[in-house]
């Protein structure tokens, strides 16, 4: 079955960085694309940024643009989210997300919270 695992999150000030991590297993990881989503409280969930499956082409949100990097390791199953520059309204549960067999599974989500 589809599993997607993700770490990395946690707390840190404004203008820090952290980098998450997502573990795939259970699906052919190289064929597909690859979702992160946020969900911040009393907010609807929102994508941040998507990675083709050879990590050739990537897309991001307006409100990460140039301060947060996709990218994937296909050898690992593993895609992972680089956040520079985070800002308060960063603070939000990051998910993991791949549509497979025309369906959204989505990892367990990890809290990020950027404050001083």
């Amino acid at each position: 079955q589809v599993q997607l695992v993700e770490s990395g999150g946690g707390v840190v000030q404004p203008g820090g960085s952290l980098k998450l991590s997502c573990q795939a297993s259970g699906f052919t990881f190289n064929t597909y694309v690859m979702n992160w989503y946020r969900q911040a409280p009393g907010q609807e969930r929102e994508l941040v940024a998507s990675i083709s499956s050879i990590g050739v082409n990537m897309n991001y949100a307006d409100s990460v643009k140039g301060r947060f990097t996709i990218s994937r390791d296909n050898a690992k199953a593993t895609v992972f989210l680089q956040m520079d520059s985070l800002q308060p309204d960063d603070t939000a549960v990051y998910f993991c997300n791949v549509y497979y067999r025309s369906r959204d599974y989505w990892g367990q989500g990890t809290q990020v919270t950027v404050s001083s």
